[in-house]
């Protein structure tokens, strides 16, 4: 096992939000990164997001321009996993949150990596030990759950496995402080503690728009000014992704067989229907740039 100070070197697997955000923070904190993605287009639009970040870090002086370079050249691309987990000491996965999806690559990665590498995978809910269970190395499988957007949020979930060393856990503590990240360390049960404790209040305030209590904006505007919350559920859902809501409810469904995680009714529809938030433009609010412009959908429908 190669002690903490020789770990420089990384794979994340995955361009999208969550995989240049991790892979931006490991490059800030002088990693040597691989970023990886099937799509080359993927990979050049994560590049150009990783750019425009560590520009608004400068901009607000928590960067300085030779920082920024140095960042950027810490990073590479690749679309062949194979060739882009060569010599590196851990690979973080952060592809969709998709079972089967994330098995596979677990299975690749066990088979491309040398049996020393650490394989940590940044799910939001599925189980660490079912995927450590597809690799030869169980012991040296964890998971590492960012919170979104990366380079901004503190907090890093870390999941224990039912076989994860504690040598291994320590390590992956240790790897995510000196990216000026907090860890806490928790157990490998559904929805871990976030998204167990998120996802209920997250369900319960979309069963209250559906059963007509309160209308969107009320609905946030009670829990941000009444609970002091920094963004309402309704529209945290929209910046999460409804479909991803969705598949940690039913993670947290299936796992603890309690009618209390079923999804509302009106979360299925709306992800039925295409209505995803701000990744499609559209959910309980209307996205016309992003995260700037919210405007609530006047053509809101049960």
């Amino acid at each position: 096992m190669q002690t903490f100070n020789k770990m420089k070197n990384v794979a994340v697997i995955g361009a999208g939000t969550m995989g240049n955000g991790i892979a931006h923070v490991f490059a800030q904190f002088g990693y040597n990164v691989n970023l990886i993605d099937v799509s080359e287009a993927a990979l050049e639009r994560a590049i150009g997001t990783i750019a425009k970040n560590l520009d608004r870090q400068v901009a607000k002086g928590s960067l300085t321009e030779e920082q920024k370079a140095q960042t950027l050249q810490n990073l590479k691309t690749f679309s062949n996993m194979a060739e882009g987990v060569k010599d590196v000491e851990l690979v973080v996965e952060a592809a969709t949150e998709n079972v089967d999806l994330k098995l596979k690559i677990f299975k690749d990665l066990d088979a491309f990596t040398a049996p020393e590498v650490i394989l940590a995978t940044n799910t939001s809910s599925i189980s660490i030990t079912k995927i450590a269970a597809v690799t030869n190395r169980p012991d040296k499988v964890i998971g590492m759950h960012f919170m979104n957007p990366v380079p901004v949020m503190k907090l890093v979930e870390i999941i224990r496995g039912y076989s994860t060393s504690d040598e291994v856990t320590a390590l992956i503590m240790e790897t995510s402080r000196s990216l000026s990240k907090v860890p806490v360390e928790v157990n490998d049960y559904p929805g871990f503690v976030a998204n167990r404790i998120l996802m209920p209040m997250i369900n319960e305030a979309i069963y209250t728009l559906f059963e007509g209590v309160a209308g969107v904006e009320e609905i946030d505007t009670v829990m941000k000014l009444g609970m002091a919350h920094p963004m309402g559920p309704l529209q945290l859902a929209d910046f999460i992704g409804l479909d991803v809501c969705l598949a940690i409810l039913e993670v947290l469904h299936d796992g603890f067989g309690n009618p209390k995680y079923a999804p509302c009714p009106l979360l299925v529809n709306m992800v039925m229907a295409g209505k995803k938030g701000v990744k499609s433009g559209e959910g309980f609010y209307s996205w016309t740039h992003g995260t700037k412009d919210l405007v609530v959908a006047a053509n809101f429908k049960k």
